[in-house]
Formats: structure tokens, C-alpha cells, sequence
């Protein structure tokens, strides 16, 4: 099922990085933080509990595979995990790298900033996410097989 009105529904919610039949990998353009991806669910869904018990298994398994993959191929100082759904009333899950330098660090993305931007250290994990979209579309292409 999909709604007319909601906007991952009617466009992918940032930069596609891979889709499956029951869900998809983008890459957010949230600024400061470069390596924020978000796992949509392909149809609407407001809540995860709305989603049946086999697909939130399926829902979670990507999830950490995305998680692992960032520790992996960025090596960051965490993982924030988050579903909020306040903005956007479609099942995401936030899997944002974060980094002790990064603006806001330890607090959320969301809260006001602890220091200044380090755009050169920003920069550096940008140019990675080319090799690390790579990484997440073959990891996740085997995991849906």
C-alpha cells in the first residue's frame, strides 16, 4: 500500500543505494553528518509494529546489516540507531556514523550542536562513501537472495 501524500511513498527519501521488494538503503544528505542512511520500508507503514512479526525480522536483519557494514568500512566512534516517524509517518530507521569530532557528539543529530563543524574530517568520510554504497548494495544483495 501506498499514500499519495506521504514522501517516501512518492520518491525514494534521499540517494538510492539499494531496493529490495520489501525495503530499500538510501543515503541522506543531512548536513555535517555524511554517513546517515536511513532503511525505508517499500510500503506504507506507519509504526513497526504494524508490520508482521516475520517482516520486522526482515526489517531488523537490514538494519544491522547496514550498521555492520558502516563499522566496517568507516570505523566509527558509535552507530545512532533511531525510528522517530515524528516528521514523516513512514517506517524508517535512521543508521547514522557518528564520530567524538562530529558537531554534535555524544548528543543526537537533533540536538543543538557541542562544537563547530570539522568539514575536512567531514569531507574525508564523504569521499569513503562511494566505496561504502558498493559495499552495502553487494552485502545486501546477498542477503535478499
Amino acid at each position: 500500500m501506498l499514500v499519495e501524500n506521504c514522501p517516501l511513498c512518492t520518491a525514494d527519501g534521499g540517494t538510492l543505494v539499494w531496493r529490495g521488494d520489501k525495503l530499500r538503503v538510501i543515503r541522506a544528505a543531512e548536513q555535517g553528518f555524511p554517513a546517515f542512511y536511513r532503511v525505508v520500508w517499500n510500503d506504507h507503514a506507519a509504526e513497526f509494529s504494524d508490520l508482521s512479526a516475520v517482516d520486522r525480522i526482515v526489517c531488523m536483519d537490514a538494519v544491522a546489516l547496514v550498521e555492520r557494514v558502516l563499522r566496517e568500512q568507516l570505523a566509527p566512534t558509535k552507530i545512532n540507531l533511531a525510528a522517530l516517524g515524528n516528521m514523516v509517518a513512514h517506517l524508517h530507521w535512521h543508521v547514522i556514523a557518528r564520530y567524538e569530532w562530529d558537531s554534535h557528539f555524544p548528543a543526537s543529530v537533533w540536538a543543538g550542536a557541542q562544537r563547530e563543524r570539522d568539514e575536512a574530517r567531514e569531507a574525508a568520510i564523504a569521499r569513503q562513501l562511494p566505496q561504502v554504497d558498493e559495499m552495502l548494495q553487494k552485502a545486501l544483495t546477498l542477503w535478499a537472495a
